[in-house]
């Protein structure tokens, strides 16, 4: 591609070997999503990224734990089940601690996401040229726009967060956040939000650790809230609480 193409037009399009060996573990943490995970798994596996699948059934009531232990016999799929419902947080900490791939990232499992943006985000992590990549959903006009309260909203938290730990990041409330299994084991002992906090934390705590970021734009669908979204206000003034306590307070 590259004798075709050229170098330049090959690294807009994210046309690059991977290295020997290499295996990215994806962390999905899943609840209530009995309608939409075996469809992440075969859009995850249609990247054709070498990858270990990790599910974390975090405590679902809808049949979505059947599902799940369904997808864990093929080879390709690790699955982990919580008794009650932890949170997001709780599921990526669980994830972290039994990956192995050389770079982790992180899916939800209700399609809103596109995995076939990975190979963006695992350009620069690859090259050298960042050891932190985050997928955000605004700047660019590849993507389904939202309910304007939900851009304005994450706006805020995403300038509060910029302002508070110390990096302009335009989009913190991202799902996709990837970097290398080491950087995820370095803090991982340290992370204590169960819940959305986790985006805030996480972040707060690799931007102390002197990480570099980069962003790179992804596709986005929005769903809304009787198609299963969970997220709320509740969880909004949990981020705002989230920036002060690691942010302003480094905790």
């Amino acid at each position: 591609m590259e004798s075709t193409l050229g170098k330049s037009v090959c690294r807009q399009l994210a046309i690059f070997p991977l290295p020997d060996d290499f295996l990215l573990s994806v962390i999905v943490p899943v609840y209530n999503e009995n309608g939409t995970v075996s469809g992440v798994v075969d859009r995850l596996r249609n990247t054709g990224i070498p990858m270990e699948i990790i599910l974390v059934d975090d405590g679902s009531l809808d049949g979505t734990s059947e599902a799940v232990e369904q997808l864990g016999s093929a080879d390709d799929v690790k699955v982990v089940h919580h008794e009650t419902n932890r949170g997001k947080g709780a599921a990526i900490r669980t994830g972290i601690g039994i990956a192995t791939g050389h770079v982790i990232a992180i899916q939800d499992a209700d399609q809103e996401y596109d995995p076939s943006d990975f190979r963006f985000l695992l350009q620069p992590i690859l090259a050298g040229e960042a050891d932190v990549a985050y997928g955000t959903r605004y700047g660019h006009c590849n993507r389904q726009l939202s309910p304007w309260w939900h851009q304005t909203v994450n706006h805020c938290i995403s300038l509060l967060a910029s302002i508070a730990i110390g990096i302009r990041i335009s989009d913190i409330e991202t799902c996709y956040k990837m970097s290398t299994r080491e950087n995820f084991e370095a803090i991982s002992e340290q992370l204590r939000e169960s819940r959305f906090g986790i985006e805030i934390e996480l972040t707060a705590r690799w931007v102390r650790s002197g990480l570099t970021f980069t962003e790179r734009p992804i596709r986005y669908r929005h769903r809304w809230y009787d198609e299963g979204k969970k997220i709320g206000w509740k969880d909004g003034l949990s981020a705002i609480r989230c920036i002060v306590k690691y942010g302003l307070f480094r905790r």
